[in-house]
């Protein structure tokens, strides 16, 4: 009774400690539209400040999760994981009191990078705490607890949202975290008693510089029209950082002999570059970059699109999405089995191809597209009008569809691709990788879509300065306009919206496309030998 209990409280410490950082991510997509139009914000633009509450989250997510495995790992993953509960849940009281943009964006770093520690931890004390089937059970019951947050964040952030407040969103994670926590005291404690002592500090500063600058510059200096001299600095910075870090990974410069400058291969490297000898792991890595980068960002820029621009309910804007959700849920175990019977390349190639093929459809939605006003008081609202049925749906069960061919596939051949005393760091290089895309795809993207917002506008109003400060601050792409706003205005920003996320539809295809491509060249199927040591081998 007391191993049932054990397993019980290990189980759902970690898939809520774990499930509150995915959550948080997709739940907040939905409260980015409230949140533009409730927060004022100083230093930042509407636009430019939602997406630094989504980008800033997920580059510090990414920069900072192969340091927190190190940490869980020497300092004691339960302590680690408590420590992570807690910073996260105060993080998270901090964004739902948040008094401005700024506030929100310093506080959602915050909770990053106390997310990085849960991620990696809620997955070392499982297979740490588990072994044999019963350790395959209990991945395949957090797998499914984690996924099963894209199909109720989007709903459950509506639902908050529109019935409370998007403060609302952050709050929810104090209950979560505070059961986590209660969990926790049956964990049992656990290291890695054969680690060594040291951190690669260096290098965990280095690539979050480089992540976070580029990001922050590309988005800034389009924000400010190339006129912003930090945002050019923080360019300058992150592309050196960038730059530099697989050299720091190589050789480290220190003082010798003599007081001479020496240049040595690093004890620790934080990203051992050898890892990336296996083509199938460079290849792996090289396509989840260029499709999880296009599938983190399109779901921020649907969200905006929808209840920005076309007028939906949060509730609705959250309600789309439970098509891809579900079939995720369903259908990824049949292709994870179908994958290990006759090899990974082709579901990795199908998957993006399909994935595409949703994208393109949204690329179609027109700006007449009737709005989806779902709302609690009154429930006849909550039958979707025939849009959506047209322009909506086909493009979510088409595009779930080729998610679930993809995410099952892919892991197995990471998996296959690594030595098993590595299995661990390759699998946190691939999460880090996942989400370094998105805050840099997101970049690209923002810039693509204001270029296009603003020339699409002054096409539709004659005479309208499209430059004007005051004009960009009262009208933005993809979000809604204020309600004084002259009607020729709003329904010109209406088209020019759409005109921009078709482009931003347009290139997240293009990335899956790519991404097939790189996999249907660069996969090769293991051997039966092969994929069952990689079965074996511990999924951390």
């Amino acid at each position: 009774m007391r191993r049932v209990s054990q397993r019980t409280g290990i189980l759902t410490a970690t898939i809520l400690g774990s499930a509150i950082v995915f959550l948080d991510g997709t739940i907040v997509n939905v409260a980015l539209e409230s949140i533009g139009r409730e927060l004022p914000a100083t230093f930042v633009g509407r636009f430019e400040g939602l997406t630094y509450v989504n980008s800033a989250y997920y580059a510090i997510l990414a920069a900072l999760l192969i340091l927190a495995g190190a940490l869980n790992d020497f300092f004691g993953r339960r302590r680690m994981f408590r420590v992570g509960l807690v910073g996260f849940g105060a993080a998270s009281v901090a964004c739902g009191l948040a008094p401005s943009m700024e506030v929100l964006i310093a506080a959602r770093v915050i909770q990053a990078a106390f997310g990085a520690v849960l991620v990696p931890g809620s997955l070392s004390i499982i297979t740490a705490a588990f072994s044999g089937e019963e350790r395959g059970r209990a991945i395949g019951l957090w797998a499914a607890g984690t996924s099963a947050t894209s199909v109720i964040g989007p709903l459950m952030g509506g639902l908050l949202v529109q019935a409370i407040s998007w403060r609302a969103a952050f709050l929810i994670n104090i209950p979560l975290v505070l059961i986590a926590l209660w969990a926790t005291r049956v964990v049992p404690e656990s290291r890695d008693d054969r680690g060594g002592g040291r951190f690669d500090w260096l290098g965990a500063a280095v690539i979050a510089v480089g992540v976070g600058g580029l990001a922050f510059g590309a988005t800034r200096g389009q924000e400010r029209a190339w006129q912003d001299t930090l945002a050019f600095a923080a360019l300058g910075i992150g592309a050196v950082a960038t730059a530099i870090f697989p050299l720091l990974m190589l050789r480290r410069p220190r003082i010798g002999a003599g007081g001479r400058l020496e240049f040595r291969r690093p004890e620790n490297p934080l990203v051992p570059l050898e890892l990336f000898r296996s083509r199938s792991f460079s290849v792996v890595n090289l396509s989840t970059f260029v499709i999880y980068g296009a599938l983190y960002v399109s779901l921020v820029f649907q969200a905006l699109f929808f209840q920005g621009t076309l007028a939906y309910t949060p509730i609705a804007a959250g309600a789309v999405g439970i098509p891809v959700g579900l079939l995720l849920t369903m259908l990824s175990t049949p292709a994870g089995t179908l994958s290990a019977r006759f090899g990974p390349r082709l579901f990795m190639t199908i998957g993006p191809i399909i994935m595409a093929a949703g994208f393109l459809w949204f690329a179609r939605i027109p700006a007449t597209s009737a709005a989806w006003l779902a709302d609690p008081a009154d429930l006849a609202t909550f039958i979707p009008p025939i849009d959506v049925f047209i322009d909506v749906l086909p493009a979510s069960v088409v595009f779930g569809i080729g998610i679930s061919c993809l995410v099952a596939p892919l892991t197995t051949a990471l998996m296959a691709s690594v030595p098993v005393q590595k299995a661990g760091l390759g699998s946190a290089i691939n999460n880090a990788i996942s989400r370094v895309g998105q805050p840099l795809v997101g970049a690209v993207l923002f810039i693509g879509i204001t270029a296009t917002f603003y020339p699409s506008l002054a096409s539709r109003v004659e005479g309208l300065d499209v430059g004007s400060p005051e004009l960009r601050e009262q009208v933005q792409p993809l979000t809604s306009v204020p309600e004084d706003t002259d009607p020729q205005l709003a329904q010109a920003a209406r088209e020019a919206s759409t005109d921009a996320f078709h482009l931003a539809m347009l290139v997240s295809a293009g990335l899956c496309l790519a991404g097939a491509a790189v996999n249907a060249v660069g996969i090769r199927n293991p051997s039966p030998r092969e994929t069952d040591s990689a079965t074996r081998a511990p999924a951390v």
